[in-house]
């Protein structure tokens, strides 16, 4: 008698146990290198703790630790549900776990010694970059190939998104990552200049536009429809979301850059394409938040449903920010202030860090054979203390930048300024200690939910992989 075909969801809960993992390290990370802004001494003067040091080990490891992590175990676990049959190649995704968890770890060793391309998100020198691009090129010949071999003759929306994700990055990463080697762990690109800026930017914003975004919008149309027990709002609205985002954020770069040596022109053109992108950004919130009409009564008692729907909340709070941003006059006061800061939080704990909470709280009791979490209260006890904690965070940063700006901007009668830099940042420590605690609560969050996960896989025996569903092709 042939054996039931299964799923591969091994895979899928190595990563989602390593995504909290990665989470406590990251936003622990943060909350130091917060704490080292008001006592400066807490880097105890050793190298490899310097705020300089930790800072790109901090985003590093929430974005690409935290947030690649949490991408993998959901896409693999979506795609096989919405395609009805195993991924493709289970020992090639295999690799894919071990592999980016060997970049993570190289990540930690080399950044803290200073080994560094000093790119904004794209530090990592060429021996772990090219490791990169075979981690992801082995995720992309798993995921395509189990959408090939689907079951079902549609392509579901939320594949859509981590598809485009998966690619965009590829390309993103190893154009970007073109360099000269000169030694083990050094290297120069080989662009000069401002076209090293311009490439660097198209990067890095477009890994906040697709890694960042596309991605978590994938875990978005599958998980927010799952957990209602309602179908999405309007999937001819998520369809015009996909294709007018995908067309729009890869110009959107060039905001970064306002006021340098890169031409007029293409610093108008980015801001152009910014403000497009709200458009795109929030009819793909509305159709999130709009799934629960004639369901609004489960937000009372689902803390799962919270997550998602105050995570697209944060979606459009941060995409109508980031267009307003983009606007030169605006940029003239913002930027290099931590108004960007609090942007960058808003987007990064709101969406990505509420939306990634919600679907393992989601994805976990399944993949353990169980019908929900250890403890409901808990659930409800995290989402209000990372909530609390987001909004400590990002509040101060806005009024801490906006005053930043204007105090950098004030001149007197004679032209000379009115204050001196370190005036300003004088004048930033009571912020800095409200966004302290406001990262210290959202850390406390993911302690909560450590603990919670860790009791739910005991209440489970060892897990068993759960038989493919098959449906009649539509």
């Amino acid at each position: 008698m042939q054996a039931a075909e299964t799923y591969s969801d091994r895979v899928v809960r190595q990563f989602a146990i390593m995504t909290i993992v990665w989470g406590v390290v990251g936003m622990a990370v943060g909350v130091l290198i917060a704490a080292q802004l008001i006592w400066p001494a807490l880097n105890f003067d050793t190298p490899w703790l310097t705020y300089g040091r930790l800072r790109p080990l901090h985003t590093n490891a929430v974005i690409f630790a935290f947030g690649g992590s949490a991408l993998f175990a959901t896409s693999y676990y979506i795609v096989q549900r919405t395609c009805q049959v195993p991924l493709f190649l289970p020992r090639l995704a295999a690799f894919t776990f071990w592999g980016w968890q060997a970049v993570i770890v190289g990540a930690a060793i080399t950044l803290p010694l200073g080994i560094t391309q000093s790119k904004e998100y794209a530090e990592l020198e060429w021996p772990l970059a090219l490791l990169v691009a075979a981690v992801w090129v082995s995720y992309a010949i798993v995921y395509f190939g189990t959408i090939a071999r689907r079951r079902v003759r549609h392509i579901y929306v939320a594949n859509w998104f981590f598809a485009a994700f998966i690619i965009t990055i590829a390309v993103l990463h190893i154009v970007n990552n073109l360099v000269i080697p000169v030694g083990l762990w050094k290297s120069y690109p080989i662009y000069s200049g401002v076209v090293d800026a311009m490439v660097q930017w198209w990067y890095g914003h477009n890994a906040v536009g697709f890694f960042l975004t596309a991605g978590f919008l994938g875990m978005m149309y599958y998980f927010v429809p799952k957990q209602a027990q309602r179908p999405i709002y309007s999937y001819r609205l998520s369809i015009i979301h996909f294709w007018a985002l995908i067309a729009i954020y890869m110009w959107a770069g060039p905001h970064h850059l306002h006021y340098t040596t890169l031409p007029d022109w293409a610093q108008s053109l980015g801001m152009v394409f910014s403000l497009m992108l709200l458009a795109p950004s929030w009819g793909g919130m509305i159709n999130g938040i709009m799934t629960l009409s004639g369901a609004w009564h489960k937000l009372r008692t689902d803390p799962i449903l919270k997550f998602l729907i105050v995570s697209l909340s944060f979606y459009g709070i941060a995409t109508f920010e980031g267009p307003v941003m983009s606007i030169k006059t605006v940029n003239a006061l913002s930027h290099y202030t931590d108004w960007t800061v609090g942007h960058v939080h808003a987007g990064a704990l709101g969406w990505v860090g509420f939306i990634t909470m919600g679907s393992l709280y989601a994805l976990i009791p399944r993949l353990y054979g169980l019908k929900q979490m250890y403890s409901i209260r808990l659930m409800d006890w995290h989402f209000w203390v990372a909530t609390i904690g987001i909004v400590l965070y990002i509040a101060s940063m806005w009024m801490a930048g906006v005053m930043q700006g204007l105090m950098w901007r004030a001149v007197n009668d004679d032209g000379t300024l009115t204050y001196s830099f370190i005036e300003s940042i004088s004048a930033s420590y009571p912020y800095y200690m409200v966004r302290l605690a406001g990262g210290m609560l959202y850390l406390g969050g993911m302690f909560i939910m450590v603990y919670n996960v860790w009791k739910t896989i005991a209440m489970s025996r060892a897990p068993a992989e759960q038989p493919v569903v098959k449906t009649v092709a539509a």
